[in-house]
């Protein structure tokens, strides 16, 4: 009863003590824990949520994603797995290079279009899902014979590769419905992108290069996002901008590959992590300051002013941090360098929103 950051609800019907909730930026969800005598929530900082409390003997409800699939009818969860609703991370990392495009094109002093941001989160939701199952029909055989990939819908057969294409048509038809409220020269660009995402999961099968291949794909958005709101890409800006994306795209999935390198090796799919071995922090580096730099000629070309460089300056701090302190042979580290990117596009989000708005602007906000 000393947190006031909490909100708790305790005694019987008659006596109820309130207090307030705070949320913290960045932290994981809150979990609800509940008994008969008190009901508690708290910004629990754990990284996982389990459905009782061993200690105490309480029911724990979880907002996680993985706790929100996990509590959907059970005909419902495996094709909430197979489009990795339990793992927000790539969904993130797919919206988050629309919404520097997005803000970016905004008009000097403006916010970045509400409806906008909207409408390319819900498509970067399906889309990712699409992907994810796209892959997953293709690797049903590798996902078999790697331990991290072996529980996945297909590869354990929970849902068939029928069920799974039935399934997709229904994913892209619900795309196609968000890529039409755009125009029409973002329709075309939008389309145009339909390849990547069906040829990437070969990429592994031929090159050690298919995260540059997934990079290609997921920053796509980069390009869309500003025809969305201009009508038209205005290359000068967009190229750096998705040049910068395929940069940071090979820095954290090379990162994310390191986890199955054992198991890549044995199935005999290839990847930069295998490519690189030892000299994967180099390379790295290397895409870093191509990031970086690509990002500067993007803030230049779009007049960006000094809040944008200060958070671009905090950026690099940041991929700097990550590169220098992974460890390569430990999967818990490089999952939780993964993940962190997260942070890097939500930073650099700020960053284009404060370096746009310009004082001494007026700007009548559309969204």
């Amino acid at each position: 009863m000393q947190d006031n950051n909490r909100f708790v609800t305790e005694g019987t019907h008659s006596t109820v003590i309130q207090r307030p909730i705070i949320f913290m930026l960045f932290r994981d969800p809150p979990h609800f824990y509940v008994s008969r005598r008190n009901l508690s929530i708290k910004n629990a900082l754990l990284p996982s949520s389990k459905l009782w409390s061993a200690q105490s003997g309480r029911r724990v409800f979880s907002l996680s994603a993985a706790s929100i699939v996990n509590s959907a009818p059970a005909p419902v969860q495996p094709y909430l797995r197979l489009m990795r609703l339990d793992k927000p991370i790539g969904t993130w990392l797919l919206y988050l290079p629309c919404t520097w495009s997005i803000a970016l094109a905004s008009d000097p002093g403006c916010l970045p279009h509400l409806g906008m941001l909207t409408l390319f989160g819900t498509g970067a939701l399906l889309m990712r899902g699409a992907g994810c199952t796209i892959n997953d029909m293709w690797d049903k055989d590798f996902d078999k014979k790697v331990s991290r990939t072996a529980t996945r819908p297909i590869a354990s057969g929970e849902i068939s590769r029928f069920q799974a294409l039935v399934f997709l048509g229904g994913q892209l038809s619900l795309a196609l419905g968000v890529l039409l409220c755009l125009n029409n020269y973002s329709i075309v660009l939008g389309a145009a992108s339909l390849g990547l995402v069906v040829t990437y999961p070969l990429m592994k099968r031929i090159t050690y290069w298919p995260q540059l291949v997934l990079g290609l794909t997921f920053n796509w958005g980069a390009l869309l996002g500003w025809s969305a709101i201009k009508g038209s890409c205005d290359w000068s800006v967009c190229l750096p901008l998705y040049f910068s994306g395929v940069m940071w795209t090979l820095i954290y999935d090379t990162i994310y590959a390191h986890q199955d390198k054992d198991d890549d090796i044995k199935v005999g799919v290839r990847s930069t992590a295998l490519k690189f071995q030892n000299q994967t922090k180099p390379w790295l580096s290397g895409f870093a300051v191509a990031m970086i730099s690509g990002l500067a000629v993007t803030g230049i070309n779009a007049e960006q002013t000094l809040p944008y460089y200060a958070v671009l300056s905090t950026v690099a701090i940041h991929l700097a941090y990550q590169i220098y302190t992974l460890d390569i042979n430990k999967p818990e580290d490089c999952w939780k360098k993964f993940v962190s990117n997260r942070n890097i596009g939500l930073l650099l989000f700020l960053g284009i929103l404060t370096g746009n708005l310009k004082p001494n602007v007026h700007c009548c906000n559309k969204s």
